[in-house]
């Protein structure tokens, strides 16, 4: 879908946070965040990610942080890399937040056959039936369906809707322009679409570890992410498999592939994780592996032994 499909682009938002005092869906740390902050170590693995670009021939990005101690991974973390469909997690945090203003989970939406795009078979399965905005937030985000990431756009009005969303968390930096599924084009040097290691990552913990969403919301984007079934070949696959992963992936041309997400460790200990990869040629083929070999090394160096 494209944007100039006739979508309506309602006004939306409102640009305060929803606060709460409770505690986030899990333990955030047993350090306060302040003396984490103060004590956190920024580690340098240059050497390592510089080695996974030469042997797959790629553009990595990352930022992850072990929320517990503090201590900070980055690499490329402030450079641009396209978002692909790591957005339809944040669309459904939007729809989460604003409910009130825009609709409610259990709207139930009615789509045309000529909404179904490619990687849509949550969608058309519920071609007759239509469905409500709660299911197209779970098929978004747990299987990466297109049309319901379109959808979902719908509700908050539209690409630029998000951007404000972003902008309401203090996000100045992740920026949605198209639909899906042109939005995937993932040119090189092309602003639209875009966000930082850095800035998504932030954002992210923000919406499921902080208090940028309401307790009841916040659990509800954890439940969904965790029940997401398109990262076994890249966190699923480079994570320890006893740790609980809430996660959400994104692929696009130029072999764009992303994961953004957090993972709790046996000891309870949450991990923020935001791996976002490109390659120069626009038909090179996607090497889940790239992901999976940057978690293994953020998983022993952020939490050994854990």
């Amino acid at each position: 879908m494209t944007s100039a499909d006739p979508m309506p682009r309602r006004r939306l938002f409102r640009t305060g946070l929803a606060l709460t005092t409770a505690a986030a869906t899990q333990p955030l740390a047993s350090t306060p965040a302040s003396a984490a902050t103060r004590n956190a170590e920024h580690v340098d693995l240059g050497a390592e990610f510089g080695d996974l670009e030469r042997r797959y021939g790629a553009r990595l990005g990352v930022h992850a942080r072990n929320v517990r101690t503090g201590r900070t991974v980055a690499y490329r973390a402030g450079e641009p890399f396209a978002m692909c469909s790591t957005f339809k997690a944040f669309a459904a945090a939007a729809v989460l937040r604003d409910q009130g203003d825009c609709a409610s989970l259990d709207k139930l939406i009615h789509y045309p056959p000529r909404d179904i795009l490619d990687n849509s078979r949550q969608s058309e399965a519920h071609l007759a039936t239509g469905m409500t905005v709660g299911q197209a937030c779970a098929a978004a985000i747990q299987y990466s369906d297109n049309t319901a990431g379109n959808l979902l756009l719908r509700q908050i009005g539209g690409p630029q809707g998000l951007t404000r969303f972003f902008r309401s968390l203090g996000d100045r930096v992740s920026r949605l322009d198209r639909w899906e599924t042109d939005l995937n084009t993932a040119v090189p040097g092309d602003p639209r679409d875009t966000s930082t290691p850095e800035a998504l990552g932030r954002t992210f913990e923000r919406l499921t570890l902080g208090r940028a969403l309401a307790r009841t919301d916040r659990e509800q984007l954890v439940t969904w992410l965790k029940g997401n079934t398109t990262s076994a070949e890249r966190f699923g696959a480079g994570l320890p498999r006893n740790w609980v992963l809430a996660d959400k992936t994104g692929t696009g041309s130029y072999a764009s592939a992303n994961d953004v997400g957090v993972a709790w460790t046996t000891r309870q200990t949450p991990l923020l994780l935001t791996v976002l990869s490109t390659k120069n040629a626009k038909d090179a083929p996607v090497d889940n592996r790239l992901i999976r070999d940057a978690a293994a090394i953020l998983a022993a160096t952020l939490a050994p032994g854990e």
